[in-house]
C-alpha cells in the first residue's frame, strides 16, 4: 500500500495509526494494540470492525456495472468530478491530497479524478467484496478498503483532502470528522427526470422530487452546500445495454428478470435515455 495512504488510515477498533506485514506472500496491516487486519490478495484491505449489517451489491450487479461505465456512458459525470475536485485541491496546502470515494463500488469515478490530480492519492471505501476486487486496481495511487460508511471510517481526523459520494449513502457526522476543514464533500444524486424513459417503459424505481432537498437536509448540521450543477446528455443505448444499466443499479434488487426483459424486448433499438444528475459542493461547517 502506499505510504500516503497508510499513514492517514487508522485501526477501526481503537483509532491507532497502521502499519503494514508481510510473512510470506499474506500481507496484513496492524496497530500498535496488536488489532490485525487482512490484506486480500485481491488487494483490499478488510478494515471493518465486526460483521457489516449488509454486503452490498451483488457481483452480477458490479460487473454489470464495470461493463456499462467502462463503456463511457456516464463519462460526463466523471469529468464534472475531475473538475470540481481538481479545483479544490490546487486550493490545499497539502503536498499530496487524499481524496476518499465512499461507496466507491469499482473505483471508476475515483480512478477518474485521481488521472487528473497527479500529485493526489486514493481510497475507495465500500462493503461490497466483488466491487473491492476492482477498485483495488482500478488506479496505480489509489487503495481500496472493505469499511461500512455507516460506522466510524478507518480514518484520520482531518485527513481527507476531498470527500467522493456518488449514488451512495451518506454520513455526515463522519464525513465531517475524516474532511480537513478547506476541504469539500462532492455528492452526486440522480436528477428527477433521471431515466426518465427507463423508469415509465420499464416500471422502474422512480427518483424521489425532494431528492435535493432531503440530501441537504441530512449533511446540514455538518456542511453547507456551496455550490450545485446539474450535468446531463442523452444517451443512445442499446437494448443490451439498457439490460445492463438496470442491473447494475438498486432496481436490479426488486424487478422482476422475467417481466424485465419481456418489457425491455418491446423497448426500441436504440433506445433514447436522459442521464441527468446533481453535483453539489459541500464545505464542512
Amino acid at each position: 500500500m502506499d505510504a500516503r495512504i497508510l499513514a492517514r488510515l487508522r485501526c477501526p477498533v481503537c483509532g491507532e495509526p497502521l502499519a503494514e506485514t508481510t510473512a510470506g506472500t499474506a500481507r496484513a496491516l496492524h496497530c500498535p494494540r496488536r488489532h490485525s487486519f487482512d490484506v486480500a490478495r485481491q488487494g483490499y484491505v478488510n478494515l471493518l470492525a465486526g460483521r457489516a449489517p449488509h454486503t452490498g451489491d451483488t457481483a452480477e450487479m458490479v460487473a454489470a456495472r464495470a461493463g456499462f461505465l467502462a463503456a463511457g456512458h456516464y463519462a460526463i459525470v466523471a469529468a464534472a468530478l475531475a473538475e470540481a475536485t481538481r479545483a479544490i485541491a490546487d486550493g490545499a496546502d497539502e503536498a499530496y491530497p487524499l481524496v476518499v470515494d465512499a461507496g466507491a463500488g469499482t473505483g471508476w469515478y475515483l480512478a477518474a479524478v485521481l488521472a487528473a490530480l497527479p500529485d493526489a492519492v486514493g481510497l475507495a471505501l465500500d462493503v461490497a467484496k466483488p466491487a473491492l476486487r476492482r477498485a483495488a486496481r482500478a488506479h496505480p495511487r489509489a487503495a481500496a478498503a472493505l469499511a461500512d460508511t455507516w460506522q466510524r471510517l478507518p480514518l484520520a481526523d482531518r485527513s481527507a483532502t476531498v470527500l467522493l459520494n456518488v449514488f451512495a449513502p451518506r454520513n455526515g457526522a463522519e464525513f465531517h470528522r475524516v474532511l480537513d476543514p478547506a476541504g469539500a464533500l462532492l455528492v452526486v444524486t440522480p436528477a428527477a427526470d433521471h431515466l426518465a424513459e427507463l423508469v415509465d417503459a420499464l416500471d422502474l424505481l422512480r427518483v424521489d422530487p425532494a431528492k435535493a432537498d432531503r440530501v441537504a437536509g441530512s449533511l446540514s448540521a455538518h456542511f453547507t452546500e456551496k455550490s450545485a450543477t446539474e450535468h446531463r446528455a442523452r444517451l443512445e443505448l442499446s437494448r443490451t445495454e439498457v439490460a445492463t444499466l438496470v442491473g447494475m443499479g438498486p432496481s436490479a434488487w426488486h424487478a422482476d428478470p422475467a417481466r424485465l426483459a419481456e418489457r425491455i424486448t418491446a423497448l426500441p433499438d436504440p433506445v433514447p435515455v436522459t442521464l441527468a444528475v446533481r453535483l453539489a459542493v459541500h464545505r464542512p461547517r
